[in-house]
């Protein structure tokens, strides 16, 4: 992904090292934008061209790829070879700046300067040979089964790649107009173009003819909306895509040190199932209470601690996830405001006097957007650099900001609603909860370490809520469906002999109204259901509930944030699905060490990703929340991993009522025949008597 993204930009570079030459005579006393050039060796030009030619048919053949038009085993030795060349050749031609380029030259050789065509080549060769090593190491990951050997790229991923395409394509040509229009040097004029499209606008560099000020006015619109397509792709690739990879990652990581370290003090007694199951294991448990070593005395209270336990891993993970991804960002922003001020500082050392604080000032000035002008490049080194700096420094700003909203702003604002509950703004939780997590925070979890967590908001209860409508919709459908079946059994006992009638049949329509009770319960609420302990309904009153869960469900995935599912929710769908999480036959105790088999890219459900030796001898398989089988383990959202399970439940549930269908039709017809038999042969045989 990073070298299908670099590499158009290294193609650019390389073009922008082959439209000027790469000497100029600089007299002293002129500014270097006015300096002379002098044109190339035809060699030089011509072994340009070719490793321009090769970079972009490597591009050609890396983009065909990921469009699965050519295979893996023939694009990548084409893409990495043909990259490595260019920036051999590259390197090459940069070396002959060392003598070569001073044949010829007549004047002093202090007055010839490198343009920025040679600087463009310089990082042309850095990104080509960057990009050429990251392939080496997806076409060795994927020679050793490390990696696929498909791109299975998302579409935001071809997104980013065609928008950074068209972002080059539309800062060079817009530079070749702006260029003829204003008569600037070319690579002045990309240069000029970077700067207004990035929004920092020095000033150095402006448009003075009408037609180029009208012109640049839909341009920079243009442009700045283009830039702002793609800082959002790379924003949300970098956080969104890599949120979930990377809690998976660190959360097996915690769950095995925590399982480990339980082990080794014997506090894993409340992993291990219990299989005798007591007689107050009935009814919605709360777990333990007073001691938090005392173990839990039913299986449903042992697997919510569970969960709790659970819960507690995947949000110490998730914010060890955040300010990692802080300090990453912060780390890579320092370097390249710290690096970046060095290079610019040696880049204008004898051509403005620079110091090191002037570098660190103008990238600071630049990384900001601010702009003010006063101190800008004026060397082909500098101005050339600039390009290449502000395509990875800027983007690596906005996720930084980004990543600050995540961990810093959010502290920050978390901590001042805090403070105003407990002072002059109360919200709505209690006073002593908000004082108690304050304390836990300001004491880093050593006072009222059960505080860790704040209470959840009423916004995000009701969203998980089943929608009273589709919740009433089931509950009529079923309620009728009932009825219905009721009247049918009703009339097809109407037609027994009247004795049967006096007797059984009224006793059967007695117990079939019982049954009916829970139709009442559907159609008062269908919310009262929502209960791992009570009785499932059966036949078509179970499949309405089920789509009518697969419903709520959906809804759940359009909402605009993932959703988190309490234990007693999760023990429902469990149920639904067909596991009882008061049963211990489906559990089992936790193991430090994953038993998963190693996959490309594992982002299998946990009951797909698992060796035999996690199933039971009679086929089904144990696990536990806090086991590497765990749902919350993966990489997958909650919602849709139940929905992908209710949907498996209702399709297995209406094959099964259709076969049952086809072998009750079957047996009718088949007593059907055998009576029509019977009819025929004692018919037979009482012609035969009247015969005789």
């Amino acid at each position: 992904m990073i070298a299908g993204t670099l590499g158009p930009v290294a193609s650019a570079f390389s073009i922008c090292a082959l439209v000027r030459p790469w000497r100029q005579h600089l007299v002293p006393g002129e500014l270097v934008k006015e300096a002379a050039f002098i044109d190339d060796p035809v060699w030089l030009t011509a072994i340009n061209a070719i490793q321009l030619a090769m970079a972009v048919v490597s591009n050609v053949f890396l983009l065909l790829n990921m469009a699965r038009r050519v295979r893996f085993s023939i694009a990548q030795p084409i893409t990495i070879v043909g990259w490595y060349i260019s920036a051999v050749l590259l390197i090459s031609l940069l070396a002959t700046a060392a003598d070569p380029l001073y044949d010829g030259f007549k004047y002093p050789s202090k007055e010839l300067v490198w343009s920025q065509a040679f600087y463009y080549g310089m990082w042309a060769a850095i990104l080509y040979f960057v990009d050429a090593s990251l392939m080496v190491v997806t076409f060795y990951g994927a020679s050793t089964g490390h990696y696929s050997k498909d791109f299975n790229l998302t579409p935001s991923q071809r997104t980013l790649m065609l928008q950074t395409i068209m972002f080059i394509m539309y800062l060079l040509l817009g530079a070749l107009v702006f260029s003829r229009i204003e008569e600037w040097n070319y690579l002045d004029a990309v240069y000029w173009a970077d700067v207004t499209l990035f929004t920092v606008g020095f000033g150095d560099f402006r448009p003075d003819t009408t037609l180029g000020r009208a012109l640049m006015m839909p341009y920079a619109l243009v442009g700045v909306i283009s830039l702002g397509l793609v800082v959002g792709s790379i924003r949300s690739l970098v956080l969104e895509r890599g949120k979930r990879q990377v809690d998976a990652r660190m959360g097996e990581k915690k769950r095995r040190r925590l399982v480990r370290t339980m082990a080794k003090k014997g506090d894993d007694g409340m992993l291990e199932p219990i299989h005798e199951p007591s007689a107050g294991d009935s009814g919605l448990s709360q777990g333990t209470q007073g001691d938090d070593r005392q173990l839990p005395k039913t299986e449903f209270e042992r697997r919510k601690a569970e969960f709790d336990l659970m819960r507690k891993i995947q949000a110490q993970t998730s914010s060890r996830r955040r300010w990692m991804a802080m300090a990453t960002s912060t780390t890579t922003w320092l370097i390249l405001w710290l690096l970046g001020a060095y290079i610019f500082f040696k880049c204008e050392e004898n051509y403005q006097g620079w110091t090191y604080f002037s570098g660190f000032y103008f990238c600071f000035v630049s990384l900001t957007t601010i702009g003010y002008g006063d101190v800008t490049p004026a060397s082909n080194a500098g101005k050339s650099f600039f390009v290449f700096w502000s395509l990875l420094a800027l983007p690596t700003m906005t996720v930084l900001i980004s990543n600050a909203g995540d961990t810093v702003v959010k502290l920050i604002r978390d901590g001042t609603l805090r403070l105003g509950n407990v002072t002059i703004l109360p919200g709505e939780g209690s006073f002593s909860s908000d004082l108690k997590y304050i304390l836990h925070k300001c004491s880093f979890g050593m006072i009222y370490p059960s505080h860790d967590e704040q209470p959840a908001p009423q916004n995000l209860k009701k969203q998980l809520s089943p929608p009273q409508d589709s919740s009433h919709r089931a509950a009529e459908t079923m309620a009728k469906t009932e009825e219905e079946t009721l009247q049918e059994n009703t009339r097809g006992r109407s037609r027994h002999s009247n004795a049967d009638r006096d007797d059984s049949s009224i006793r059967r329509l007695g117990h079939d109204r019982a049954n009916s009770t829970f139709t009442a319960r559907v159609r008062r609420s269908l919310s009262r259901l929502r209960d791992a302990h009570e009785e499932l309904p059966t036949g078509t009153n179970f499949h309405f509930l089920l789509i009518s869960e697969i419903q709520v469900l959906t809804n759940h995935l359009r909402s605009s944030k993932p959703c988190r599912y309490s234990f007693e929710q999760w023990a429902w769908y469990l149920k639904l699905i067909g596991e009882d999480e008061s049963n211990a036959d489906t559990h089992r105790k936790a193991q430090p060490k994953s038993r998963r088999p190693r996959r490309h890219h594992n982002r299998d459900s946990p009951e797909e990703s698992h060796g035999k030796s996690d199933s039971d001898d009679d086929g089904v398989t144990a696990w536990s929340w806090v086991g590497n089988r765990s749902p919350l383990m993966g990489s997958q959202e909650e919602t849709e991993w139940i929905l992908e399970r209710l949907m498996d439940r209702l399709r297995e549930s209406l094959s099964a009522e259709a076969r049952k269908q086809v072998t009750t039709g079957t047996r009718k017809a088949l007593r059907v025949d055998r009576r029509q038999l019977r009819d025929d042969a004692s018919g037979g045989e009482h012609r035969k008597r009247e015969e005789v």
